[in-house]
């Protein structure tokens, strides 16, 4: 089996966005998968690693991102965004997590291969970084069921390119 690493990505979110409201809905639904999959890395040994938004913070630190994205509305959400002690972080300044972030270089110390992305919003933020993924020679699994979008639609066709262009597994877990 190649070296597995898990990317969860944006699950840190204020969704206060033109059709946020819509993204909020759906990511409630996958996260009991999000539960799930962390759960199925801790067990396989697998390195988590939480990419995300600084939502104008720029910050590093997860606390504060989280601090500013919280509202009733999220809370749930935001828990399963919020990184264990041996996990990592890494803040992304654009829609990628390889756009100008250290990534690269920590898949690369931990001699990762493989990699599984869960996360928001799949038509956007995961479907960049599985895009920069795959011309970086990484297999993909992105599990349908702990990947959501604004709308069923844009989720379905996001998933159908990463599998038909990016090679991606994306069979649920």
């Amino acid at each position: 089996m190649k070296k597995t690493a898990l990317l969860m990505i944006d699950i840190i979110n204020d969704f206060n966005f033109h059709e946020g409201d819509l993204l909020l809905d759906n990511t409630k639904e996958i996260l009991p998968n999000l539960s799930k999959l962390k759960k199925y890395a801790k067990k396989n040994n697998c390195p988590i690693i939480y990419i995300n938004d600084h939502y104008d913070t720029w910050d590093t630190d997860y606390k504060q991102i989280a601090q500013t994205c919280l509202s009733p509305k999220n809370e749930d959400i935001i828990e399963h965004g919020i990184p264990g002690k041996e996990d990592y972080f890494i803040m992304k300044p654009q829609m990628s997590g390889f756009f100008r972030t250290p990534l690269r270089s920590l898949l690369e110390q931990l001699e990762i291969q493989h990699l599984i992305l869960a996360g928001v919003a799949g038509n956007i933020c995961v479907l960049f970084t599985a895009n920069d993924a795959h011309m970086r020679g990484y297999s993909l699994h992105v599990p349908e069921n702990c990947v959501a979008s604004n709308t069923d639609r844009h989720n379905h066709e996001a998933l159908k390119l990463m599998a038909e262009v990016f090679n991606a597994d994306t069979k649920a877990i």
